[in-house]
């Protein structure tokens, strides 16, 4: 049994340092168009404007209208910035019929668009989380439908999804997030699978914690959070219990080492341009040497590792009378 995992690591490593040694070349940009997603701020915003100075025709939708100019002047004049709700049919039929118009062979599409919602499954609303599915899962699989078509007029196209660490390893707070990004992973797996013999590459984007908007703390007061919970959740949790999560959500360590976005837009870059795109990406040093390695480990010894680093040191309310009584 040893010597097998030795074995696998070994492959591993030797592969890792093949890749780096001896890449492949990059594609020809000439008249490819490319989509992509979320494009407002982080990692669609800098992708967009990367691959338009490489010479492709990017296609760039952005959530809040106000962005469009904002964006349109950082690109090319070959460059089409328009606005996206992912989660609204009538936005992606309009972007499709744009895209019709401009070319019947898609590249690539880079599902990027995402949100981050965090709290206890007892604490967030059922709206809440099929808000994040909507937009984290749904949204991507309904992209991917409607410019399947596209895509698969020329082979050698590729489908690229943003997922996360938290689509292979689940920690508290993070229910709803991480369950649309595992669904994600399955979808982008299930995907490739059956669309091999098109040519059409899946590369699935697995970072940490990256210094974007999306993992900035939101500024309101813990009197203000409290408030939002209902009069049952503040009884059987206690506002002492939800006090120290909610500080220890703010002094995350990974949060607070985020790494630079840099290197996933070097990912996604390398994903769209590549002749060999890889299936799987980790970006940064918490997605490859954290987040990834312990995901292969036990799942009772994952949980000793999690309490020990959300530092429970208070019980829920309802528990400690439980044990009282």
């Amino acid at each position: 049994m040893y010597l097998i995992i030795i074995l696998i690591i070994l492959l591993y490593v030797t592969y890792y340092v093949y890749k780096h040694l001896f890449p492949s070349p990059n594609i020809n940009p000439d008249g490819k168009y490319v989509l992509i997603t979320g494009c407002d701020t982080g990692f669609g915003h800098a992708l967009a404007i990367e691959l338009d100075k490489q010479g492709f025709n990017v296609l760039a939708g952005v959530y809040i209208s106000n962005n469009i100019i904002t964006l349109k002047n950082k690109l090319s004049s070959n460059a089409n910035v328009f606005r996206l709700d992912i989660t609204k049919e009538e936005d992606i039929n309009a972007v499709y019929e744009l895209v019709q118009k401009k070319t019947n062979k898609l590249h690539a599409l880079v599902n990027n668009a995402g949100i981050g919602e965090s709290g206890y499954i007892d604490w967030i609303t059922l709206e809440l989380i099929r808000k994040t599915m909507d937009v984290n899962f749904f949204g991507h699989v309904a992209m991917t439908k409607k410019f399947l078509p596209l895509l698969i007029n020329k082979y050698d196209s590729r489908v690229i999804n943003i997922c996360s660490v938290a689509g292979f390893l689940t920690t508290p707070n993070l229910s709803a997030y991480s369950a649309s990004k595992y669904a994600l992973e399955a979808f982008s797996d299930c995907l490739r699978r059956e669309m091999i013999s098109w040519g059409l590459h899946v590369s699935i984007i697995e970072p940490g914690f990256m210094r974007t908007p999306i993992i900035e703390v939101n500024h309101i007061s813990f009197e203000e959070f409290w408030s939002t919970l209902s009069k049952d959740v503040q009884t059987r949790w206690g506002e002492d219990f939800v006090k120290e999560q909610f500080n220890n959500q703010r002094n995350n360590v990974f949060i607070k080492y985020a790494e630079d976005p840099i290197k996933v837009v070097c990912a996604l870059q390398h994903a769209v341009m590549n002749t060999k795109p890889y299936i799987r990406y980790r970006p940064g040093w918490q997605s490859s040497f954290i987040f990834f390695p312990l995901s292969m480990l036990p799942a009772w010894i994952v949980d000793l590792i999690l309490i020990k680093f959300n530092k429970l040191t208070i019980l829920p309310a309802n528990v400690y009378k439980q044990l009282k009584d």
